[in-house]
């Protein structure tokens, strides 16, 4: 009961945000992912079980499903709202729990994995996993409703995590994993990855869809969730700089993200764009020739996030100007395949050397999608130690 109130709300949450076209095609999405998976019965080597359909669940379980299987170890991907969760139990040997609730179902599915003396592995991307953090966030304080709260209450996946049969975890960034460590967990890091999909479908935007040939310099960020008006406003005085400094600028802005009074002086410079589907996403993205993610530095909630954004708009050869933190500073060459910016000056600086430089920003979009087909793909990935593991496991629960 309380996971169906939890998804009710968050239903009503995002209809009432997003609207009713675009909102209820998103509450629509989800009933009829819902409803394939009450149909799979499929077995295999790995199961997946995940607490939702957003951009978490995407490449933390079907991208990574799609990565596993495409090593020779069968994924499959399950919500947790299954009702046919805990049957699963005999067709797998290895569960990966991905920011699940704690339910009957998924209470009943562990009793009866431990029974059968099978792995469980605890999987996460973020900090939501600890309620110190969760529940110091805007989005939680003030963004939430009652219902989408019930969902943080307590952390997400806390009883996995802190379970002393649990012995490993996965997580996307080298931050977290520090974290997970300190529970007295063996750790990989398992980066995101993009899926065949994704990368046929950027490789069809940059040969058959131009970019606007004008006079323009378009700036784009791309917010995901309110979580990010906090980072957004970071670099408000850079981008005000930027856009008083440069007439031929203009910046996009793109998802639920409330926007600056200080840049409503600039007008129609300023576009908005809604939230859209992950393919015309990436035909958006690719409109734009600089792209930006700023956080708020020495924030831990923000310093976990991964370099999800590099990945995206490094394929389609968009040079990302990011926040200078441990994980972006992992993933990018400073002035090589991106920028990174600490402070407002910086964030002005490597801006304005991207807008007045049309050939840097060739140069380095092209090296950005060169690093992500090599180290950011399903087909080039580098999780052997990972994989290994896996397959250790699998054995011995046979």
């Amino acid at each position: 009961m309380k996971l169906m109130l939890i998804k009710l709300g968050k239903a009503f949450t995002t209809i009432r945000r997003d609207g009713l076209l675009v909102g209820g095609r998103r509450v629509l999405g989800y009933g009829v992912v819902f409803a394939k998976n009450l149909c799979n019965f499929s077995s295999g080597d790995v199961l997946i079980i995940t607490g939702g359909v957003g951009d978490s669940a995407h490449y933390r379980a079907y991208n990574q499903a799609e990565e596993l299987t495409a090593h020779g170890i069968k994924t499959v991907v399950m919500l947790q709202d299954n009702p046919l969760l805990s049957w699963s139990a005999g067709r797998f040997q290895v569960f990966i729990f991905h920011r699940t609730l704690e339910t009957s179902g998924t209470r009943k599915l562990v009793a009866k994995i431990k029974a059968q003396q099978k792995e469980i592995i605890f999987e996460t991307d973020d900090l939501v996993f600890d309620t110190q953090y969760m529940h110091a966030t805007d989005l939680y304080q003030n963004k939430m409703g009652a219902f989408e709260k019930m969902q943080y209450a307590k952390g997400v996946g806390e009883e996995i995590l802190r379970d002393a049969y649990v012995r490993t975890c996965t997580t996307s960034t080298s931050f977290l994993a520090d974290i997970l460590r300190g529970y007295g967990k063996k750790v990989f890091v398992v980066k995101n990855k993009m899926s065949a999909h994704e990368l046929a479908v950027v490789k069809h935007i940059l040969q058959n869809v131009p970019k606007e040939k004008d006079e323009w310099v378009r700036l784009g960020y791309f917010s995901g969730t309110h979580s990010h008006n906090r980072d957004f406003a970071t670099i408000v005085p850079a981008l005000c700089a930027i856009l008083k400094k440069f007439p031929q600028t203009k910046l996009y802005l793109a998802g639920p993200l409330d926007v600056a009074s200080e840049l409503h002086v600039f007008g129609e410079r300023i576009v908005i764009m809604p939230l859209v589907n992950r393919d015309k996403y990436y035909a958006n993205v690719h409109q734009v020739d600089i792209s930006l993610y700023p956080l708020v530095l020495d924030d831990p909630f923000c310093q976990s996030k991964s370099e999800i954004r590099f990945i995206e708009t490094g394929a389609l050869e968009v040079p990302l100007v990011a926040v200078r933190n441990q994980t972006f500073s992992e993933a990018i060459v400073d002035g090589v395949d991106g920028f990174l910016a600490g402070d407002a000056l910086e964030w002005i600086e490597k801006i304005e050397k991207l807008v007045v430089d049309c050939e840097l920003r060739v140069r380095m979009g092209q090296a950005a999608r060169a690093k992500v087909l090599a180290d950011y793909t399903i087909e080039n990935s580098h999780e052997e130690e990972y994989y290994a593991y896996l397959r250790e496991m699998i054995t011995l629960s046979r």
